[in-house]
């Protein structure tokens, strides 16, 4: 893909990500592949908003090396490893969504819950085990997540989620399409353990306040 049109790709998604809902402020990384060597990702602590095509950083898959004064992403080791799965995947969204973050400070892997799920992201949505933001250990798990299952979203333990596609419109798809399937699964499990049989997001919050002793009058 030309360098330009990659650049281009990834601030247009960024604008996107952010009218979707999916991220807020500079949280958040964008990436897109030009070649087999080499992808453009979304630069450190700028905001989506603003960004043009020269804010964003080519760097290598092999090593993660990168030139100019645009420092990029810290997660760049993350997305250089889900690039290494796939020779067709062409973009990789790290989000912090609402409901998928939830699902992820649960530390919960979400088992096949809709056709939807198995035929946009996979038949298992893992939950990669705990890394802090831009270490080995979070960016080994969540490959290690993906690769296991086959699955193209993984959740990361207590911190966001972790999509990509065959293009950046697929990568989005999957991104939304685990935000839904995030919320049904919490209100399938507090159904289960509430014994509700209406899901209702007041009722969630009150039984949990109860549970945790807080239901009291002041």
């Amino acid at each position: 893909m030309d360098l330009h049109k990659a650049k281009m790709i990834v601030c247009d998604a960024g604008r996107k990500l952010v009218r979707e809902g999916l991220v807020a402020r500079t949280w958040g990384n964008i990436s897109c592949r030009v070649d087999e060597n080499t992808f453009v990702i979304t630069p450190s602590g700028r905001t989506y908003e603003e960004l043009t095509p020269d804010d964003i950083v080519p760097v290598r898959i092999d090593d993660l090396s990168w030139s100019g004064s645009i420092k990029p992403s810290s997660e760049k080791g993350l997305h250089a490893e889900v690039y290494k799965l796939k020779s067709d995947t062409a973009a990789v969204i790290h989000t912090h969504q609402l409901n998928a973050s939830v699902v992820a400070s649960a530390r919960r892997d979400i088992p096949l819950i809709s056709d939807e799920m198995r035929d946009i992201i996979g038949e298992k949505i893992p939950c990669a085990g705990y890394g802090l933001p831009g270490t080995k250990k979070l960016k080994t798990a969540s490959a290690a997540a993906l690769r296991e299952t086959g699955s193209k979203a993984a959740l990361m333990a207590n911190h966001g989620a972790v999509c990509y596609g065959t293009d950046m419109d697929n990568a989005f798809l999957v991104a939304t399409t685990l935000e839904r399937v995030c919320a049904r699964f919490v209100e399938q499990e507090y159904l289960k353990i509430s014994g509700e049989k209406e899901f209702r997001t007041e009722s969630m919050h009150s039984y949990y306040l109860k549970k945790n002793g807080r239901g009291g009058r002041r």
